[in-house]
């Protein structure tokens, strides 16, 4: 605990102190003092006559001035100075508080004409109403003419000498007036609200109550068996946080649910005996209704007047209670009746009290179960039943619940009536007689049938309904159960003994009321997070306590306010009714859209009749070969698609490695064209062996360098596994493993699990799928030879490239491959017409043609995205003028050539080689200028879209070579995780700087040794890194520095963007390698909502990725979705100087006010931090 909790704690465990001038020493805390709201005295002496002073001490001026509010409109009664005379010119009080030290308050009297040169002025006698000062912490009261002072301007000086920077702190001496003045000055605020307390005066009209003024009290529980308390430290140091005074703690009050006092107070809460926590709360936490039992017991009159209770009070069941409240002013809230929204999901205690004991209550062998009430607690029941392997039944008045059970396995069972059932809010309402008269009947048989049944159904406002009969009990088999979940309302069993477990003709009926109790801790946790939620819930933009009855679920949930209580909410507020004229156009709008069964099944039937004849004329006009094809490509892509979709974020950089090698089997291609002998003896077989040479080079660099990412993510800890057994199905399969073996090895890395076993299954299709075509081929042994030694060659270059490549340089190796597939797929392609010009069919020269078309793009695209990575091509992006002019008018040339292709080059090997000739120009020209025209910021989406290209060249060949093998594995991942279309990034690029648009702010410097306080004092910490960290190679310093951070009890988190770094998951690679845990390091998704209460946030290497202009509609990378690290209370980040990031975009999070800059480089930075925190072990 720090020393202001060591203060705050010591004071008010001793309430009265003692002091040489027998008075008596208190203390009140306060940070503001709202002017409508003078809520604290000073008051030195022991009677009636002595006088008061109201005093505050602000720690932030509002200006100059110190604005005490108006007698007059507060109601506060100043008492007169009679007794000056008596004062000593100085008080003085001093204490030793354990582990701080001495402490020491005084008071002293001056005299003076004003403060710092500023003469009071516009007091009339009697009245205190604004002081003029410019000295902090300093507070003073005037009294201007009159009574023992008249004549001259005396000043009260209240000196609060304490050596800590407590910023609101208040002495209060003797403080018999100290209710009084409370009470009276919010009676004033109220303007007519009953109540006295803070928060009871933001509900009674006094408006926004900011949370520094409001203190937070929870009581231990009473209720006979209840074990629950209503917050955890946790949620104490998340108010603390929010800005609230204090949390108030009844000494024991987390006992039961084994949280401990001491626990408390290291949150920042105070401890404090019964009666404290009762009567200077603003704001009281509660599981259960307060008791309005004589004597002692009674909670309700221990309440300050017009304070605020959160709690389950069921209303309809506790109007006492509610009344109660309402009489003393107080504004209760029930968490019991929340409506059930989407929005409030996070406050409902009781969807989230039903939810937990999915699993852990309700294990029974396999029987017969029914469940009535198929809401939370229904289907929550339902579920733990289906795992156990009962036969389920379940019924619910609600006609919408019949989905929800009949997607858990259980059967719904209805009565032959029909009648809706759903109330308002969620929730069932009542039925009518008839209704439950066939109810009945149906229950009665299924009660002859099932073993166990479990009773769930409430209604809001009235006791729980019968829905069991004591006949229905005694008609069921002996040893059954019934397990009655609304028992606290009454119960739905009329054999139900609330609180007990009774038994009835031989049936036990569980009706226990304390199920949460029974798992005190972790009921507690659920309920702190909800209760907590919903408080802070009640406030404004400002943060501050404030009431809101427009509020949909505050309204729903509050019962008294004002003194008064509160009807039931009124329903949803319908539609307005249309007009005449809009009714008849509705009418014709849905007439016009009304579509008959007939005209339904007659527009399937014509789309199935014309995908069929498509299909007929396709085959007509191509042929088995071509068809058998189309339908392999249609179902590979479809399995490849949910293939990639699978794969986590975090393994996107091993993904576009495997999927890069397995495209390298567009060297099957050149295979088929191979030839000559030891030596290639024409132009074609010369283009078939360097293709084959080309694909081995991707095919084994790919697998090397996504070998090596996967064993970085491999932790000790990993069972041992054995990749040499995949070899067996490898040799047994064959050729038929190829297709499976490729899907199985994207589908493998949709996680850590089964990554690495994913990437032997990619080896195992690849070389199945050569040695497949080796065998169909037929080569002779000097053609073999020819095919071993380019095979060869291109392998070891391929492996020596995988292993000397760095994560660092990872993103543009694999561009550089993408670029080798691309050139394969090119020279394949014209290898393939010209070794058969003379009889080549125009289903092989179209795809021939297309294989030129996509393998030249690839290649010069995956070029360029290669430069612009490696930092050799300025990563802004060229637009030509005209461009897509540009580009249209090369698509226009490309078919302008096909189509001299097809028509002239049978038979004529000249045209057939100057048309691919300009084809292969023309792609190159087209890869060049759209890659060029894409800024750097998404390159991580161009290498997964040249990914895709690649695949669909190999698909080209597949149809050319009527070979099935060949089929694609496309990816849009990156053009998903980056928010835009792949139209937009290919076509859009980034949107130019407005000129106008100026970053307001400055920059403010930090050291080492201040972010090393800033880590080590925190207690949520988030770690984001983009490129600059790959560059820096910090990535093993901040690997020590969350060690020892985490040593220290700091929860260390990593933020990673789905495309940070310079390609997709290369961030995760590289943390891989430092053996940082992957559990803790966390995908946008999962973190981005937890910067709020995120003490630092250090950023390294990263820009783009984290820049709050991209939230702006008119930003340059406007849409893109960013990590939201300026969120948080405190972010470092770390750079080597201003310049922008990759988008070449200015970043405001620089110049915000809680984020502060440490220039240098990462790795100095993060080696010096590493260094400063072992010193500090």
């Amino acid at each position: 605990m720090d020393e202001k909790n060591q203060v705050r704690q010591f004071i008010y465990s001793n309430s009265s102190i003692s002091t040489e001038n027998g008075q008596h020493l208190y203390y009140i805390k306060t940070s503001k003092w709202p002017s409508s709201r003078p809520d604290v005295a000073l008051h030195f002496g022991s009677n009636k006559n002595s006088p008061t002073v109201a005093v505050c001490d602000f720690g932030k001026w509002s200006g100059d001035k110190i604005a005490l509010g108006d007698p007059g409109k507060t109601g506060l009664k100043w008492a007169p100075f009679e007794r000056h005379s008596t004062f000593s010119p100085e008080y003085q009080w001093s204490f030793n508080v354990p582990g701080v030290g001495q402490q020491t308050f005084s008071w002293k009297r001056t005299h003076s004409e004003g403060i710092d040169g500023h003469k009071p002025s516009g007091f009339s006698s009697g009245n205190y109403k604004m002081v003029e000062t410019r000295t902090k912490r300093v507070i003073a009261v005037y009294n201007n003419g009159g009574g023992v002072f008249s004549g001259r301007s005396k000043k009260f000086q209240i000196n609060v000498n304490y050596g800590r920077d407590f910023d609101s702190l208040v002495l209060l001496t003797g403080c018999a007036m100290l209710e009084k003045a409370r009470r009276n000055a919010s009676r004033g605020a109220a303007a007519g609200a009953a109540g006295g307390g803070a928060a009871g005066g933001a509900a009674g009209g006094g408006g926004f109550v900011p949370y520094q003024s409001l203190t937070v009290g929870i009581p231990r529980e009473t209720f006979p068996n209840e074990r629950r308390v209503a917050i955890t430290p946790q949620n104490v140091a998340l108010l603390l946080k929010k800005g609230f005074s204090r949390v108030l703690i009844e000494s024991g009050a987390g006992a039961e649910a084994q949280f401990t006092d001491e626990a408390y107070r290291k949150a920042g809460a105070i401890i404090v005996e019964r009666d404290v926590v009762w009567s200077q709360s603003d704001i009281l936490l509660k599981v259960r209704a307060p008791s309005i039992e004589d004597g002692t017991k009674n909670e309700v009159n221990l309440m300050r007047n017009g304070a605020t209770i959160i709690s389950f009070l069921y209303p309809a069941q506790n109007k006492p209670v509610v009344e109660a409240l309402a009489g003393r002013g107080i504004t209760s809230f029930a968490m019991d009746k929340i409506p059930r929204i989407s929005r409030a999901q996070v406050f409902d205690a009781l969807r989230i009290v039903d939810d937990q004991f999915n699993g852990q209550y309700c294990w029974i062998p396999p029987s017969k179960v029914l469940v009535i009430g198929a809401g939370v607690a229904g289907l929550s029941a339902i579920g733990a039943a289906r795992r156990n392997g009962a036969i389920v039944r379940a019924f619910d008045t609600r006609p919408a619940a019949r989905e929800q059970v009949q997607s858990l396995g259980a059967e719904f069972i209805e009565v032959d009536l029909e009648e809706d059932g759903s109330g308002q809010g969620g929730y069932a309402k009542e039925m009518s007689k008839e209704f439950i008269e066939a109810e009945m009947k149906l229950f009665m048989e299924q009660c002859r049938e099932v073993d166990i049944v479990i009773t769930t159904a409430l209604i809001p406002g009235r006791p729980a309904p019968k829905l069991i009969t004591k006949e229905m009990v005694h008609a069921m088999k002996p040893g059954s159960v019934i397990v009655d979940l609304a028992a606290e309302a009454g119960g739905n069993c009329e054999a139900t003994v609330p609180g007990e477990l009774a038994i009835y003709d031989g049936v036990k009926v569980i009706g226990y009321t304390d199920l949460p109790s029974r798992l005190p801790t972790q009921s507690s946790t659920l309920y702190s997070n909800n209760i907590t939620k919903f408080l802070l819930s009640l406030a404004d933009k400002d943060k501050g306590f404030n009431v809101d009855l427009n509020d949909e679920v505050t309204r729903g949930a509050i019962v008294s306010f004002n003194g008064e209580i509160l009807p039931p909410p009124p329903p949803p507020t319908p539609p307005p009714t249309p007009t005449a004229g809009t009714v008849q156009a509705q009418a014709k709008e849905v007439k016009a859209v009304e579509v008959t069964p007939w005209q339904k099944a007659t527009r399937q039937v014509a789309t199935v009749t014309a995908g069929m004849g498509s299909a007929l004329a396709l085959g007509k006009l191509t042929g088995p070969a071509f068809m058998g094809n189309m339908f392999t490509f249609g179902l590979a892509g479809l399995v490849g698609y949910r293939a990639v979709w699978g794969v986590v974020p975090a393994l996107h950089s091993p993904l576009m490695s495997v999927t890069n090698a397995i495209s390298g089997m567009v060297g099957i291609g050149g295979l088929f064209v191979m030839g000559g002998g030891y030596l290639p003896t024409t132009i074609p077989e010369a283009l078939g062996a360097l293709s084959v040479l080309l694909a081995f080079v991707n095919v084994s660099g790919g697998f090397v360098i996504t070998k090596r990412m996967l064993d970085m993510f491999k932790r000790p800890t990993d069972p041992p596994e054995y990749p040499w057994l995949y070899a067996i199905p490898g040799v047994i399969f064959g050729g038929g493993y190829i297709a499976a073996a490729s899907t199985g090895s994207i589908s493998g890395l949709a996680s850590q699990l089964t990554a690495r076993r994913g990437n032997i299954l990619g080896i195992l299709g690849v070389s199945s799928g050569f040695l497949a075509s080796l065998l169909a081929v037929g080569f002779s042994p000097a053609t073999l030879v020819q095919f071993g030694a380019v095979a060869g060659l291109g392998g070891l270059l391929g492996a020596v490239i995988g292993r000397r490549i760095t994560p660092t340089g990872l993103p543009q190796t694999v561009a550089a491959l993408h670029s080798v597939v691309g050139l394969a797929a090119v020279l394949t392609s014209i290898g393939s017409v010209m070794a058969e010009i003379a009889h080549v069919s125009t289903l092989h020269m179209v795809t021939a043609y297309l294989g030129v078309l996509i393998g030249g793009v690839t290649f010069t695209g995956s070029i360029v995205a290669f430069l612009k990575l490696a930092g050799r091509m300025k990563s802004t992006p060229t637009i030509l003028p005209g461009r897509h002019v540009i580009n249209s008018s090369l698509l226009g040339a490309n078919i302008a050539t096909m189509s001299a292709f097809v028509t002239m080059a049978p038979g004529a090997p000249v045209i057939a080689a100057t048309c691919l000739g300009a084809n292969t120009v023309l792609s190159f020209l087209k890869g060049y200028t759209t890659t060029a025209a894409i800024g750097g910021a998404d390159m991580p989406v161009v290498i997964t879209v040249l990914n895709a290209y690649s695949g669909f060249a190999l698909v080209a060949e597949g149809f050319m070579l009527d070979n099935p093998l060949l089929t694609t594995v496309g990816s849009l991942i990156g053009c998903v995780a980056m928010n835009r279309s792949l139209t937009n990034v290919l076509f859009g690029g980034i949107a130019p700087i407005q000129a106008s648009k100026k970053i307001e702010g400055e920059v403010v410097t930090t050291s080492v040794d201040e972010t090393v306080d800033a880590l080590a004092s925190a207690e949520n910490v988030i770690i984001v890194v983009g490129y600059g960290m790959a560059v820096a190679k910090a990535q093993y310093a901040i690997s020590e520095i969350t060690k020892m951070l985490r040593s220290k009890g700091v929860n260390v988190r990593f933020a990673i963007h789905p495309v940070a770094g310079r390609m997709p998951g290369q961030c995760n690679v590289l943390l891989a390698e430092a053996s940082v845990p992957y559990d803790i390091v966390l995908e946008m998704d999962e973190i981005n909502d937890d910067f709020n209460d995120t003490d630092v946030t250090l950023v390294i290497g990263a820009n783009d990725t984290v820049n709050p202009i991209a939230l702006e509609p008119d930003s340059p990378i406007s849409g893109m979705p960013v990590l939201q690290a300026w969120k948080s209370k405190e972010v470092i980040v770390m750079k080597r100087g201003m310049s922008s990031g990759y988008a070449d975009v200015p970043n405001p999070m620089f110049y915000m006010d809680n984020t502060k800059m440490l220039f240098g480089d990462a790795k100095s930075s993060c080696d010096a931090i590493k260094s400063a925190l072992e010193s500090r072990k």
